[in-house]
């Protein structure tokens, strides 16, 4: 799937389902369960290395696991990969060089956390072909100067990720994911903005969910407060699957116990 086909769904007013996948086998149960987005995530240094934090991932690791997802999805789903913490922020060209080999690994986008500093680089990587989905809220990468907490409660601090959506977008980034922000406050930025908001942990409002796989799946001891377990109950994986996208889709998930 490209960019334009999962655009497409936006304007049909289906809301993107999204989920981490690490490996071929989970893919292509996704896939079969009609998520829309793989998300190829850095957290695999926490959920599948065991780390404290995303900090530790390396671009090999990375490319390995997008490789792998992509031979799963078979081309059925959007694959969009996180470029590792110092694979991008020192310029740029190294962004560019980052995600020109995850695209190779079958990435059909990238994403990047941060705001106003990051928009040189995702015009730099739009302008030469590299899709780009922002990160903007609680940024894991930045846990060492922010902790696990949430973001945008002061008016301060929201009224500047609301200019950071904007200027992200205009220098060209396709997507945007909002993570741990107060609901309304998601809400005023999707309504700003011309392309889809993908949030976890950032309320209803936004245009679609993601969910890390394992807190779907009730495999976290102690999951965020975002999460639901969708297994419980369940007869098998699948149905959790299928419970998840059709609460997306319905927009029965998150609800008000999920949001801040």
């Amino acid at each position: 799937m490209y960019l334009p086909q999962l655009l497409q769904r936006v304007q049909q007013r289906e809301r993107l389902v999204a989920l981490t996948c690490y490996d071929a086998g989970f893919a292509r149960l996704l896939v079969d369960n009609d998520v829309d987005i793989l998300l190829v995530g850095d957290s695999l240094g926490m959920v599948i290395q065991g780390h404290d934090t995303t900090l530790p991932v390396r671009m090999a690791h990375m490319r390995y696991h997008t490789e792998a997802v992509a031979r799963g999805a078979a081309g059925r789903a959007f694959i969009l990969t996180d470029l590792p913490f110092g694979s991008y922020q020192a310029s740029p060209r190294k962004a560019f060089a980052s995600a020109a080999r995850l695209l190779a690994a079958g990435a059909n986008m990238v994403k990047l956390e941060g705001g106003a500093i990051m928009v040189e680089s995702v015009a730099y990587l739009t302008a030469r072909g590299v899709p780009v989905c922002a990160h903007l809220g609680l940024l894991p990468q930045s846990v060492n100067q922010t902790g696990y907490r949430s973001q945008g409660r002061d008016p301060a601090v929201a009224a500047r990720l609301v200019r950071d959506a904007a200027a992200l977008q205009a220098a060209g980034a396709s997507l945007l994911v909002l993570e741990s922000i107060p609901a309304i406050l998601a809400k005023e930025i999707t309504d700003g903005l011309d392309i889809p908001t993908i949030g976890i942990g950032a309320g209803p409002h936004c245009a679609g969910q993601v969910l890390v796989l394992q807190d779907l799946l009730g495999m976290t001891a102690k999951p965020p407060r975002f999460a639901r377990d969708f297994m419980a109950g369940a007869g098998g994986i699948g149905e959790a699957l299928r419970r998840y996208v059709q609460a997306v889709r319905q927009g029965q998930f998150p609800g008000p116990e999920h949001s801040f």
